[in-house]
């Protein structure tokens, strides 16, 4: 009667503790340190220790996770092509307004271009809502899969800071990136049908006045 419940714990921790070992020759190896056996410890099968040994070890994370923000640009033959704008419509809807741009001008004219000067984040104030990413027009500003960000300062990030390439995207986010670009495609193809469109019919305006 007294002491039933300590024994019945005592049960679970001793159960745990065979079935570790078992589950450890069972895998044989494998169990610790593979995305194998962190997918096994981390599904309803798992017997033992089920904890993920962090930071040796870490757990995938989904495609739709989101951290701090990151500006995407474009590898090119001319050279890296940023896609921001500096329109400004991230630092808008942004809900803690922890996002800064400066936007660029040219040297000589000295008139506005389509182009960040500067770029800031504080990383410490952003609450990861993706709001950025999902109001920015141009698929210039995407969530990080990034959460090992802890230093010793302030976390503000700065236009180097922040810039990565679309391949990176791509490697994190492949289903969004295919979608994006999949519609991106369709774009450039219906207004290049449009450009041509608008020149056959020009055409057969001047043919048409030509022959009159």
């Amino acid at each position: 009667m007294f002491g039933k419940g300590i024994l019945k714990g005592l049960s679970v921790t001793a159960k745990h503790f065979v079935e570790t070992y078992l589950d450890d020759l069972r895998w044989l190896g494998k169990r610790y340190g593979t995305p194998e056996g962190i997918k096994h410890r981390s599904s309803k099968d798992a017997t033992g220790i089920f904890t993920i040994q962090y930071p040796e070890e870490k757990l995938p994370v989904p495609e739709e996770f989101r951290y701090v923000p990151f500006l995407v640009y474009d590898e090119t033959e001319e050279g890296d092509k940023i896609r921001c704008t500096s329109c400004g419509i991230c630092a808008k809807v942004c809900p803690p307004q922890c996002i800064w741009i400066v936007r660029g001008t040219n040297p000589k004219t000295g008139r506005p271009v389509p182009q960040p000067a500067e770029f800031y984040i504080d990383a410490d104030i952003c609450m990861n809502c993706g709001l950025c990413a999902e109001y920015c027009p141009f698929d210039a500003i995407k969530m990080d899969h990034d959460y090992e960000l802890a230093s010793y300062g302030r976390n503000v990030f700065n236009l180097t800071q922040l810039m990565k390439p679309a391949s990176y995207y791509a490697e994190i986010r492949p289903r969004n990136y295919e979608r994006e670009e999949a519609a991106r495609k369709a774009k450039e193809e219906a207004k290049a049908k449009a450009r041509a469109a608008k020149a056959a019919k020009a055409k057969a305006k001047a043919q048409a006045d030509k022959e009159s």
